[in-house]
């Protein structure tokens, strides 16, 4: 609990420096009228662009935190993050697709198709997790569709009918927060919601899976059904961050690194504590991203990368080290 409020206390305070912050320098008297008249020009800013922004960040955050904390606790692997199954390459896939086809020009094409595709994926993988109980299967299919999904992707840019195309399709992949409007973040939220609630409800099996295979299927608990429902539960998430933002890397890997200390050994009482860090680690970043000065602001995928992959040569070094003792 006390590890919750914590969390929660500094997403808060990322939340308002998200709104104090960016590039329109605003004094007191222009927030005072912002709050005081928010139809009015610094009003439009704060809560038409900054704070949609902040939120979404927020929301991916923490969506990419849960999944990465139960795909941990289902693979029973440090280094599981939520692309390793193949769902972001997925939605990457499915929102290229979209924009080389011209589909972007439509209101949410883009973010259908890769939530789309997502949960096509999604759907896969939770066909192979009932099917195959082994965590390494599961992780070699994923690995397998990440690759596949790639170079379709890849395909995609080789035939792309036009520059301006591949520097859209580019951007995209790069991941980004920014232009979020109000109405995109309610039209993730359903999905969220749903895979969230999978993911609590696979909260049980992913406790007995500590245990081993042979200890969990003799616990009495249907561990096919909870097995499927982690991993749909994650991919829902995953796709529906992926849709909004898109990829975002080292987010689930790394959050719940952070709270595993406080949070104990055990994978269900992870959950809400990494998905709080999630957000405070997208909200922190996505602030970076808008106050590093330069020319062009830089991606969010490119600010997590940054400093996510020092962080999982870390996590890769320590586990390397248990694993030999």
């Amino acid at each position: 609990m006390k590890l919750n409020l914590g969390l929660i206390a500094a997403l808060l305070v990322l939340l308002a420096l998200g709104l104090l912050l960016g590039e329109t320098a605003f004094g007191a008297a222009q927030y005072a009228q912002a709050f005081r008249e928010p139809s009015s020009g610094p009003g439009e800013v704060l809560w038409s662009i900054r704070a949609p922004r902040v939120v979404a960040a927020a929301v991916v955050g923490g969506g990419l935190g849960l999944a990465g904390a139960v795909m941990q606790g289902l693979l029973r692997n440090p280094l599981a993050d939520p692309g390793v199954l193949g769902v972001s390459a997925g939605a990457g896939l499915g929102a290229s697709l979209a924009i080389a086809l011209g589909l972007a020009a439509v209101p949410g094409g883009t973010e259908a198709a890769a939530l789309v595709a997502a949960l096509a994926t999604g759907l896969l993988l939770t066909v192979l997790a009932a099917r195959f109980k082994e965590p390494e299967t599961l992780i070699l299919f994923g690995v397998a569709l990440s690759a596949f999904a790639g170079a379709l992707t890849s395909l995609i840019f080789n035939l792309s009918p036009s520059p301006v195309t591949t520097a859209e399709i580019l951007s995209w992949l790069m991941g980004s927060v920014a232009n979020r409007s109000w109405s995109d973040i309610g039209w993730e939220l359903a999905p969220m919601a749903l895979g969230a609630g999978l993911c609590v409800y696979a909260a049980r099996g992913l406790v007995m899976l500590t245990l081993g295979e042979e200890a969990a299927a003799m616990s009495g608990l249907p561990m096919g059904r909870l097995r499927a429902a982690a991993v749909s539960g994650a991919s829902l998430l995953t796709g529906a961050a992926v849709a909004m933002a898109g990829i975002i890397g080292f987010v689930g890997l790394a959050a719940p690194h952070l709270v595993r200390a406080g949070a104990g050994a055990d994978p269900g009482k992870a959950l809400a504590p990494s998905a709080l860090a999630g957000a405070i680690l997208l909200t922190a970043a996505d602030i970076a991203a808008r106050m590093i000065p330069t020319d062009q602001e830089l991606k969010l995928g490119v600010v997590t990368a940054l400093f996510g992959a020092p962080l999982f040569a870390l996590i890769a070094w320590r586990a390397a080290r248990s694993w030999r003792a």
